[in-house]
């Protein structure tokens, strides 16, 4: 039997698929349950609640991990034998062609982003079970495209990839469904389903094809992947009993309300009636981002597209908040852990080699002799102290006194930060992310902005239930208050 879980924002869907996983395994064998999700991190959640429940290992439940993960395991197939970037580049050096590859994501989704066109429409149309010729009809990217180039790096790469023994995810994929690797399960749960490719959608139909009970979760609303090959469409047409979970723990009341006006501009969907939490919760509109009070508290602060961060960034730099830009390192957490060592050694600590290094790559050759490393080399508990004293340095009273050699921009802004009682030791209480990268996260407070790119209105004049379910994904990631910024320029942003 197939039970298809409708979960609306925050309303519990993984949480029902966990307490489902806990009955069956009072009575089935671990080794006869699959939980297969869209990202490790839902597979991963499953199966570590699963140990601990039951006092299981991570052998016991050899079946709980991503659809990708799963072909992996069952073809034998080694790390080396699948296509990596430098393979890549070598069909692009072989070919003319610029290939700009990306790595799959961490999540092992099996999302594939590149900067270029040519390989994105092979891989879009090799996960919708189409020819590049199709999907170039599509007319889905932006980029002038050559129909010939497409052809030949097409060929070229399936020709590379015989010659060298190669492999990309796709045809993990394939190659499992061809050899029908699947075990015969007592049962199925696969979560996050709304953001399945065609191709994976046949192979989860392989694997429940051997199984008695299936459960499948996800919500049509929440799917956001399009672009990246999700088929929302094959969820919609899911047949079976339907479960339809119709309470959030999460979206507050004003949030609903408006989540439910951006929903009802979806053309294509299964109508769901859910209620929000008992919170009414608050809804706040801004004409600058900079008038939002950040001082305290867990953000999101939510764009989309990448590059709209960057202004965001600045602000919040100015200011001396604690933040953290998903898709940048952040390298003033590399001084101000030099900075604490800095302040364990003023109080006659000793430090060891590493921290010892990482403190003297903030100061100038003056103040620090970098030869002085290579003796500090041969024992590694020679203490900062001593250090100094031998050398006969003069000791610094502060730490941005000390680390001249250090970006003054840095050594500002952390001291902005420290004044403001950031803190430091603790993970960034604010998150600047697309809207996509915080798929699946909720917190506190969530600003969100409506400014369009170029690109996204096109996309959005095209494909409206794109961005609808995307904005609405945004705005659902909220346990307490939304923070609205509204557009600079209103022909090109979201209607909120």
């Amino acid at each position: 039997m197939k039970t298809i879980v409708l979960g609306p924002p925050g309303t519990g869907k993984t949480e029902t698929l966990l307490n489902e996983v806990d009955k069956y395994l009072k009575t089935t064998d671990p080794n006869r349950i699959g939980y297969f999700s869209f990202t490790q991190k839902a597979a991963y959640e499953a199966r570590d609640r699963a140990m601990d429940k039951f006092n299981l290992t991570e052998d016991d439940l050899p079946y709980f991990r991503t659809l990708h993960s799963l072909a992996f395991r069952r073809l034998g197939i080694k790390k080396e034998n699948v296509m990596q970037r430098k393979h890549y580049a070598d069909v692009g050096k072989q070919t003319g062609i610029r290939v700009d590859y990306n790595e799959w994501d961490d999540d092992q989704t099996g999302l594939f982003t590149t900067n270029s066109d040519y390989l994105r429409i092979i891989q879009l149309a090799r996960l919708r079970g189409i020819t590049p010729e199709q999907q170039y009809n599509l007319k889905e990217h932006s980029q002038e495209v050559s129909v010939e180039d497409l052809k030949i790096l097409s060929s070229e790469l399936e020709s590379y990839k015989k010659a060298h023994g190669l492999i990309d995810f796709n045809d993990m994929i394939s190659d499992f469904i061809k050899s029908d690797a699947s075990p015969k399960f007592d049962v199925v749960f696969i979560d996050e389903a709304q953001d399945l490719s065609r191709l994976q959608w046949n192979m989860a139909k392989s694997i429940w094809d051997k199984t008695e009970d299936n459960y499948i979760a996800g919500d049509d609303d929440q799917a956001i992947f399009r672009w990246a090959g999700a088929d929302v469409d094959s969820f919609i047409t899911q047949t079976g009993k339907i479960l339809k979970l119709t309470e959030s723990y999460r979206v507050p009341g004003v949030v609903h309300d408006l989540a439910m006006g951006i929903v009802k501009r979806i053309s294509k969907r299964l109508h769901k009636e859910w209620a929000p939490k008992s919170k009414s919760g608050q809804l706040s509109y801004y004409h600058e981002f900079k008038d939002v009070d950040m001082s305290s508290g867990k953000w999101f602060v939510l764009a989309r597209t990448r590059h709209m961060l960057n202004e965001l960034e600045n602000v919040l730099y100015s200011k001396g908040l604690y933040y953290r830009n998903k898709f940048k390192k952040g390298y003033e957490k590399d001084l101000h852990e030099a900075v604490i060592d800095w302040e364990r050694w003023r109080k006659n600590n000793d430090l060891n080699h590493d921290q010892i290094k990482r403190m003297a790559s903030y100061m100038s050759p003056d103040h620090y002799q970098k030869e002085n490393l290579q003796y500090l080399n041969k024992d590694k508990s020679y203490s900062m102290t001593e250090a100094y004293n031998n050398q006969g340095l003069k000791t610094k009273k502060v730490w941005y006194e000390a680390f001249d050699a250090a970006p003054q921009n840095q050594i500002e802004y952390i001291r902005k930060m420290r004044a403001n009682g950031e803190q430091l030791n603790k993970e960034p209480r604010i998150l600047l992310s697309t809207i996509h990268g915080v798929k699946g996260g909720e917190c506190s407070n969530v600003v969100l902005l409506t400014d369009l790119s170029r690109n996204t209105q096109k996309s959005m004049d095209r494909f409206p239930n794109d961005e609808n379910r995307l904005f609405y994904v945004g705005a659902t990631r909220t346990k307490d208050h939304l923070h609205i910024i509204r557009p600079k320029d209103i022909y090109k942003s979201f209607r909120l």
